[in-house]
């Protein structure tokens, strides 16, 4: 990489105090960062895996409404660099990471209890976050660069959600 590539900025979270499940991916794509939105990249399946999941049409709206419903069902998005340098879209060019700053999702997301990772290098935090007390997964990643076949992808993020419903219906049980 040339020593005056830019250092690129992440995105701010998609997080509210109702946030029960935060969903961490590495960093934005360049396609994310130039529309300045979560999973913008035509390809991810983010958003497809996320309708799976929530039973929500979510690509019928718009980012704004992405964003309400995803705050609506308790789930939040976030990355864990806050900012690197690196040429093109894949996990594998990130350098000179800066991860963000966890220590305010206690205040930020007090109901924050389960933290998802979208593929294997945001994966790398889990250790971490599980130390901190959070449940961990890590899921298949969205990206058109992991080939894993849709369905086999959505079935296994359902079940990590499904899990998140059951334990949300014995707490409203109680």
């Amino acid at each position: 990489m040339n020593a005056d590539s830019s250092r690129l900025i992440g995105l701010p979270p998609i997080l509210d105090a109702g946030v029960g499940t935060l969903i961490l991916g590495s960093f934005p794509s360049p396609a994310s960062l130039a529309a300045r939105h979560y999973y913008a990249h035509r390809q991810n399946q983010f958003w497809r895996v996320m309708a799976e999941v929530l039973g929500e049409p979510l690509g019928e709206f718009d980012y704004a409404e992405k964003q309400r419903c995803l705050l609506r069902h308790g789930v939040g998005v976030w990355d864990v660099y806050h900012a690197c340098r690196r040429e093109g879209a894949l996990d594998a060019a990130i350098e000179a990471a800066e991860q963000n700053d966890f220590s305010r999702l206690g205040k930020a997301a007090p109901r924050l209890r389960r933290v998802f990772f979208n593929g294997q290098t945001s994966g790398r935090f889990a250790r971490w976050f599980a130390g901190q007390g959070y449940e961990t997964r890590i899921l298949p990643s969205t990206s058109p660069a992991y080939t894993l076949a849709f369905a086999r992808k959505a079935a296994a993020w359902r079940e990590a959600f499904q899990g998140t419903e059951d334990r949300r219906q014995k707490t409203e049980d109680r």
